[in-house]
């Protein structure tokens, strides 16, 4: 073991591995370690210019005789070694003899340290299981490896953050979760520690990681070298602030953005989709955004509207934005077989490989995707959405399949430009979103927001909306897409937004369907992104009609404020008017993210950390730091049990009760309402 400063690194040579410290901002490092004799020089999503700093670094010679050898043989076999010390700011890092490495804060207390068993009696794990806190082991006939990175285990220990996941757990101790992409999950593998850290694992490549209560293990099934960043901070807002420094900041949200989305599975014709947002602004309702979603096209990977469907995008577009109305354009990454574009996106190379056989999708045509890891292939894209959409008018894009969403999930059969999917498939939202947010950028746009299925660490930097993906419509999984967004917030993504009332099984005649969408729905006022959409069943409805040998969709079933009963119309459109209320509020919650990384939603625990009753809850979150919202996820309930954190006064927005803190109340909740609590009297109007 060899131990060597260069300037503000630290070097940590044994054998054939070479291990870096270095100072990465404010009460910050980053930890990269190779067994070649390179470092590879891949920044993924550590790509910002950090604050120059300087660390306090200091080497102390140490007595490592083993306790064994002590006494009369002690001069035989007596021996020194090296231990580090690494102050930058409020972050302390420490490397015993051994090259084991731990973290604390400024008042010495642990953070989190590398699991390491070995024989070593100065060692205080002293085992003989001889296992080692990170390894990187040869891949036989290749030149890349396999990562395990271990840390210890806390029984206190809780965990916020690491992007969607479609389960109910917030606290993900005792989770295992793989770091990939699917439809409705998204890897964002940042997360906020109850102790006082946060930690990045800045990695794009195929793995897992177990929060286990033995230990905390991650892992790569392919990779050229282990990356990793710890942070630390008095408070969860600190550590985002640190974290977001690092990995990029969201823009300003666009003032359209902060409105009401009207969407459903699809309108299928111009006149449709005019017809609904005329009828929205006759009834005096607020809208911002109409979506023309998916299958508007000619063909997948033209890029283009069909003329027969689409006659006048540009008079549209026009009419539309007379009306306060932004239109919003879906695009895929697929590319037909026989698309215009295909030939000339394969001879330049601007299509994901397969290493074995040919991955097609043959959903409404054979298709493959785009590599959104190429920087030619982002340009081509963006080049052919700007000639058939953008100079028409287009400023929003919706992003779809963003993960991508392959036919079988084979990450080893996939190759881009960026390398093996293995070790870099979870980038490929982030380029997908670069490309558009680049084109955007270059055409001197300002407000720039598009809507993605999928994202990855640094994402927000690319003016990412991300969304759930297409979940069921079900109270459980209303319920699972509160912790995902919860979860996807403190992993640094701050717009986030899921369908109201479920993707995928909602019958809007249904009594059952029309109450879950009504709670759905109420909840939706109350997230960064107010967004209406669904594929609403039965919507197989018309006789089958084909175009150039394409099946054509159906438009589905109606999915408009006044599509699921008279009687139920008032008690939707009351929630487009609060958002109205709190839009203000809204936009002040925006520029917060935009300036220091805070989520808009978020856990109790992030403004009420030395709460324990606060960590522990998982059914409500506050929006922003003065609004607590309890959203009411079961059927046929009409009150709302809500913990209210200490430390604060607490209003009810409905009843206009006033609470103490520390406490558990219940509250009314007719199907109307949702139960909203104001912090300390603050000045904010919902149900007045």
């Amino acid at each position: 073991m060899r131990f060597e400063r260069q300037g503000n690194r630290v070097l940590i040579h044994s054998g054939a591995s070479q291990l870096w410290i270095d100072p990465w901002g404010p009460d910050s490092v980053r930890v990269r370690m190779t067994m070649e004799a390179e470092m590879d020089g891949h920044d993924w999503a550590l790509t910002e210019k950090v604050p120059e700093v300087q660390p306090e670094i200091t080497f102390a010679e140490v007595d490592t005789t083993d306790p064994w050898y002590r006494g009369e043989d002690y001069a035989k076999y007596h021996q020194k070694g090296t231990e580090i010390t690494f102050r930058n700011g409020k972050l302390t890092v420490k490397v015993n003899h051994e090259g084991w490495i731990s973290f604390y804060n400024q008042r010495g207390e642990l953070l989190t340290e590398e699991y390491w068993r070995n024989r070593n009696r100065l060692n205080r794990y002293c085992t003989s299981l001889r296992f080692p806190a990170r390894e990187l082991k040869p891949i036989p006939g290749t030149t890349d490896y396999a990562l395990s990175a271990r840390f210890e285990a806390f029984d206190d220990e809780m965990i916020f953050g690491m992007g969607q996941y479609q389960d109910r757990q917030l606290n993900k101790k005792g989770s295992l979760l793989g770091l990939c992409h699917r439809n409705s999950q998204a890897s964002v593998p940042f997360f906020v520690s109850s102790r006082g850290y946060g930690f990045f694992w800045n990695n794009p490549a195929i793995g897992t990681v177990t929060f286990g209560t033995n230990r905390t293990e991650w892992t790569a099934r392919s990779t050229r070298k282990m990356d990793y960043y710890v942070t630390c901070g008095d408070t969860p807002a600190e550590i985002e602030e640190h974290y977001t420094l690092a990995t990029g900041r969201t823009p300003m949200m666009p003032e359209f953005g902060m409105g009401y989305w009207q969407c459903k599975l699809r309108y299928r014709t111009q006149e449709e989709l005019m017809a609904v947002a005329r009828e929205h602004k006759r009834r005096g309702f607020p809208m911002d955004a109409i979506v023309v979603d998916f299958f508007h096209w000619t063909r997948q990977g033209d890029f283009k509207f069909e003329p027969l469907d689409w006659p006048d995008p540009e008079g549209m577009i026009r009419e539309l934005r007379d009306m306060g109305i932004e239109t919003v354009v879906s695009v895929w990454p697929t590319i037909d077989e026989k698309s215009e574009n295909y030939g000339e996106m394969a001879d330049r190379g601007y299509l994901v490989k397969t290493d074995r056989g040919n991955d097609v999708s043959t959903w409404m045509g054979d298709a493959v995707y785009f590599d959104a890891t190429h920087p030619g292939a982002q340009r081509f894209v963006w080049e052919k959405c700007k000639q058939n959409y953008y100079d028409k008018g287009i400023r929003c894009f919706w992003l779809d399949e963003a993960e991508p969403e392959y036919a079988s999930y084979e990450f080893d059969n996939y190759r881009y430009w960026a390398g093996p999917a293995l070790q870099c498939s979870n980038v490929y939202p982030v380029g997908y979103a670069k490309g558009f947010y680049d084109g955007m950028k270059a055409e001197g746009q300002e407000d720039i927001l598009s809507l993605v299925r999928c994202a990855w660490a640094g994402s927000q930097k690319y003016a990412v909306l991300a969304w759930s993906g297409d979940v069921h419509s079900s109270f459980r999984a209303m319920r699972e897409q509160l912790q995902a967004g919860l979860s996807m917030s403190m992993a640094g993504i701050p717009w986030w937004t899921c369908d109201l009332g479920g993707f995928m099984g909602g019958d809007i005649s249904d009594p059952a369907f029309k109450e879950l969408l009504l709670r759905w729905f109420a909840w939706g006022c109350f997230l960064p992104v107010f967004r209406m959409h669904g594929e609403r069943s039965p919507w197989y409805e018309r006789e089958q009609e084909y175009r150039n040998g394409v099946r054509q969709l159906t438009s589905g079933q109606d999915n408009e404020v006044w599509s699921f009963g008279e009687e139920n119309t008032p008690k939707l459109a009351r929630y487009l008017f609060i958002r109205e209320k709190i839009r203000p509020y809204v936009r002040r919650l925006m520029r917060q993210a935009h300036e220091t990384g805070a989520p808009v939603m978020r856990p109790l625990f992030y403004d009420f950390p030395k709460d324990p009753e606060a960590a522990r809850t998982e059914d409500c979150y506050m929006f922003g730091p003065d609004l607590l919202v309890a959203p009411v996820m079961e059927a046929g309930v009409t009150t709302r049990t809500i913990y209210l954190p200490q430390g604060a006064t607490w209003k009810d927005a409905y009843t206009g009760e006033i609470y103490a803190g520390g406490q558990q109340v219940t509250v009314p909740a007719p199907i109307d309402i949702i139960p909203v609590m104001i912090r300390d009297q603050a000045d904010i109007s919902i149900y007045e």
